[in-house]
């Protein structure tokens, strides 16, 4: 029994330390850590992490390999469409889509380079990381950014679901009933799936968590849900970047976790040249990872430019540290082969918590890289440590 324990704790342990950041951060601002509006501020100002670590996930799969680049082609492709849109007057769709054709043609590119021409990620993301900024910044010809981008670009990103079910006015506050309703739904389905999968796993002669590991997960899970189901019913409704976030998560958690193309990603990690003589096309995973990490970055590019109503020479400034901040702190292995999407999400939404907090309590910015630092640097000795203690069982 004490051994369930413990490895139900070893399991979650991000997640319970997550719960103590926000405790410990809703204490020291006075309550004001766990108000709707900031709830809503959690999620509208650090989708983008979201968004970029689901990329960077998939890139650290392949062998702990990353993307320094994502923060300032953010800004690139943000001052290009920017432009396209504002000043040379293209309709908005047609200006989105040139700049996810930007993303394509960057992604195959960096991926051409990495997988075919062996140069080393870092070294080639790198490249992109010093060249990207500094053409972004070049175009924008000395203004400090291009706007205004019009409604019908930002307001995809930047709005809220309505009410359509009328909810009741308690107390003078109106409350939005879609939001307990969707909440309620995902609650249902998250414990079924969860459930669901035990079953399967015991059925086929798997290994599977216990009982009392899926129902602890299970009441976590959904206390969180339904935490910010009700948050965001009393800040207007759910928004519209956290629906973009969780069309994302959902498709990549399925193929990671039910597609052969995921599972390559992963032995990759393991093993890249058994994988390579077991007839799998190493370069092809490794081009499509990074194929990928663009396009997503251009998703990115659309809720940073839309959450400001521009495009900036400063956009995207440390991104690339936040969504590797997310991934490792998330429990994704910095030698790659090992990690998964709910984890990134933990990870990402930890990384959210502390930048939200700190910022409420007035902590210079500079100590607050300080303390993300060494919170990157604890999860890194808590994965060594761990996988150590597994292999002496």
């Amino acid at each position: 029994m004490k051994d369930k324990i413990f490895n139900i704790l070893r399991e979650n342990t991000m997640l319970i330390v997550l719960v103590l950041v926000v405790l410990f951060f809703n204490f020291s601002t006075n309550g004001t850590m766990l108000l709707p509006s900031q709830f809503n501020a959690l999620i509208t100002q650090n989708a983008y992490v979201y968004v970029l670590a689901t990329g960077m996930l998939m890139c650290m799969l392949t062998g702990g390999n990353i993307d320094l680049s994502v923060g300032s082609f953010v800004c690139f492709v943000g001052v290009v469409g920017a432009k396209m849109i504002v000043h040379g007057g293209l309709p908005t769709g047609v200006g989105m889509l040139l700049m996810l054709l930007i993303g394509v043609v960057y992604g195959a590119v960096l991926g051409y380079v990495i997988a075919y021409l062996n140069v080393p990620p870092w070294i080639a993301t790198l490249a992109g990381f010093l060249a990207l900024r500094g053409w972004g910044v070049a175009l924008m010809n000395g203004a400090s950014n291009v706007s205004p981008l019009p409604a019908s670009f930002c307001d995809p990103f930047t709005g809220k679901v309505n009410d359509l079910l009328g909810g009741p006015v308690i107390g003078g506050v109106q409350y939005n009933m879609t939001s307990i309703v969707v909440g309620i739904i995902i609650s249902v389905l998250v414990v079924l799936a969860l459930f669901r999968g035990r079953a399967t796993k015991i059925k086929k002669g798997y290994e599977a968590d216990s009982l009392v590991a899926v129902i602890v997960k299970s009441v976590l899970i959904c206390f969180v849900v339904m935490l910010f189901a009700y948050k965001f019913s009393l800040a207007g409704g759910i928004p519209y970047s956290l629906i973009w976030v969780a069309i994302i998560v959902l498709i990549y958690s399925f193929i990671t976790s039910k597609t052969d193309i995921g599972r390559y990603f992963y032995t990759i990690g393991g093993n890249a040249e058994a994988t390579r003589l077991s007839g799998i096309d190493t370069k092809r995973i490794m081009f499509l990872a990074y194929l990928n990490m663009a396009v997503l970055t251009v998703v990115a590019a659309f809720l940073t430019m839309s959450r400001f109503k521009a495009a900036n020479s400063t956009a995207g400034t440390n991104y690339e540290m936040d969504a590797i901040s997310a991934c490792i702190v998330g429990g994704v292995s910095a030698y790659g082969g090992s990690g998964t999407i709910f984890g990134m999400i933990v990870g990402a939404t930890l990384i959210g918590v502390i930048n939200l907090g700190m910022s409420l309590m007035g902590i210079d910015a500079n100590w607050q890289k300080v303390v993300k630092g060494v919170v990157l640097l604890g999860a890194v000795v808590f994965e060594i440590l761990n996988n150590r203690k597994k292999a002496t069982k």
